[in-house]
């Protein structure tokens, strides 16, 4: 007899549901700030003073190469801005993300391995953002961490692929339905400082989960020396 009573979030492993939480209150703390419910009058300002000093801003890292100084505040923008979004929609939309992908992960890959994939595909997200881009906009929200998911949900399809000796190709159809909406959405907005963040996070998904997914370090030296 089923228990209807039993929490849907207990089917799900314990840092996907943390990371979900921390990501949707922080946005709920934000849309009651501007609603005038926290912080008074200042509140209002709280999302755009926390983009200043956490988002990832082109012109802080120019700043950083012109003058050879990388302070750690600054640093730490590459590690913070995913728990930053635009608006409410933004959040909600990564949260879902996070739940859906995070729960075939983890349930797979170990709770560092799951963090390791989600936040250094962050990080490198960012990197290829201030790199590659010159973008006046600032990088905020946990999508390239989320296309970090991405990357280790296609390493699983196609390990998964192997196994049955089937088409390894079909493991790239959601990375490639993804990417070609955000190209036209980048095209009809004339931005596409987040399409090279997002697919910099996938590929450093993918790349990361040969190494961080059970078995995945004997498996990577095993390859190596068939070569």
């Amino acid at each position: 007899m089923e228990d209807h009573n039993v929490s849907p979030f207990n089917a799900l492993p314990p840092v996907v549901v943390a990371l979900a939480v921390v990501i949707f209150g922080l946005e709920l703390m934000f849309q009651a700030a501007t609603a005038g419910l926290l912080g008074g009058q200042g509140g209002v300002g709280w999302r755009l003073v926390a983009m200043e000093d956490y988002a990832v801003l082109d012109q802080v890292w120019t700043w950083m190469l012109s003058n050879g100084i990388y302070p750690p505040e600054q640093l730490l923008r590459f590690v913070t801005y995913p728990l930053i979004h635009g608006g409410f929609v933004h959040a909600a939309f990564v949260v879902v993300f996070i739940l859906a992908l995070g729960k075939m992960v983890a349930e797979v890959y170990s709770t560092l391995a799951f963090l390791a994939v989600f936040w250094v595909s962050a990080v490198m997200g960012a990197l290829g953002f201030v790199v590659f881009m010159d973008s006046p906009f600032p990088l905020v929200g946990g999508y390239p961490g989320v296309y970090g998911l991405i990357g280790a949900f296609t390493f699983l399809m196609l390990m998964r692929a192997e196994a049955q000796g089937s088409g390894q190709m079909r493991a790239f159809g959601l990375i490639g339905a993804l990417l070609a909406i955000q190209l036209l959405f980048a095209l009809i907005n004339g931005e596409f400082g987040t399409v090279v963040a997002d697919f910099t996070g996938f590929a450093t998904g993918l790349a990361l989960s040969f190494v961080v997914s059970p078995g995945g370090w004997a498996r990577l030296l095993r390859r190596m020396r068939q070569r």
